[in-house]
């Protein structure tokens, strides 16, 4: 059973190692959710995060099991929408529905809490598995692209040149 609450300052050490470990390095291996082969640096840091559990437009939800962060997200308000990302699940605990959970709990927030009724996300183009999860939760594409951020090592550092991102939204 998973809980959900929103993230604290005090958890943002334990985020960071959590996406970081999901995201980079050979540790992000051991799931499905890995971008390891497609950038290196970091996913987040600190500040960054920090920054995004302080927006009150916005939220860094966790799941939680056993007293430990399993899985996160940051949801934010954007107009007519919520904005879905930073999305990371611990990679030993992948493929055990902890972040259809999450994502259903972001949905719900987003519905319930902030009255929006739409939650977009954008996902690397060439991420096909990644994208085809989210086609199963009822996200499609909507035709929007996004550069990628070259040259903001805040993103990672790319290791192609043909990176950007889709953009994808389910009406909720």
């Amino acid at each position: 059973m998973h809980q959900f609450r929103a993230a604290t300052l005090g958890d943002v050490d334990a985020v960071v190692a959590l996406v970081e470990s999901a995201y980079r390095g050979d540790s992000s291996r051991r799931g499905w959710t890995t971008e390891a082969d497609l950038l290196d640096g970091q996913r987040t840091d600190r500040e960054t995060l920090a920054a995004l559990i302080d927006d009150p437009e916005g939220r860094v939800v966790l799941a939680i099991e056993d007293d430990v962060i399993v899985g996160t997200a940051h949801l934010a308000k954007a107009g007519e929408r919520s904005w879905f990302g930073q999305f990371a699940v611990r990679p030993l605990g992948q493929s055990r529905g902890v972040g259809t959970k999450l994502l259903a709990e972001c949905e719900r927030i987003t519905r319930e809490e902030w009255g929006l009724d739409c939650v977009g996300m954008s996902v690397i183009w060439s991420r096909t598995e990644l994208i085809d999860w989210y086609r199963r939760r009822g996200y499609a594409p909507t035709g929007e692209t996004k550069p990628f951020p070259y040259g903001d090592e805040r993103f990672g550092l790319p290791k192609r040149a043909d990176l950007h991102f889709i953009v994808l939204a389910k009406k909720l």
